[in-house]
């Protein structure tokens, strides 16, 4: 069993799902699994988060959403759901959340808060940091 590390900086569709899969991933293959969320990737725990493709290709997001639904894949909200069930850990940067304005209650059920040093004791600790975004 390894312990994987993720940081999520970037809040699009693509920065949104891939560290979502990966996790699910190796939590199902009975990895520990860290996801660290900071910057615009903070609003991607939150009870409103609905990421949306970047750019121009925003306006594709539901299009692609089908897409997805078609291969298996769930909307963000329940493939997020199903990264929490597998024993997936979940934290938002408590800096970046009084940047951002988002509060505790704002935060999606059992994501933590977690300031930089403490994430970084985990990352120190882990077989593999991926930094996404």
């Amino acid at each position: 069993m390894a312990k994987i590390c993720m940081v999520v900086s970037e809040g699009t569709f693509d920065k949104a799902y891939m560290p979502l899969i990966m996790a699910n991933t190796a939590a199902a293959s009975g990895d520990e699994v860290h996801i660290f969320y900071s910057f615009f990737g903070t609003k991607l725990v939150t009870k409103k988060a609905n990421p949306k493709l970047p750019g121009m290709f925003r306006l594709f997001t539901g299009m692609f959403q089908k897409k997805m639904k078609a291969v298996g894949i769930g909307n963000y909200m329940e493939t997020f759901k199903q990264a929490q069930e597998l024993g997936v850990n979940f934290y938002a940067c408590s800096t970046t959340m009084d940047l951002m304005g988002v509060k505790k209650e704002d935060l999606l059920p059992n994501v933590k808060v977690l300031g930089a040093a403490a994430f970084l004791k985990l990352a120190v600790e882990s077989e593999a940091t991926l930094f996404i975004g």
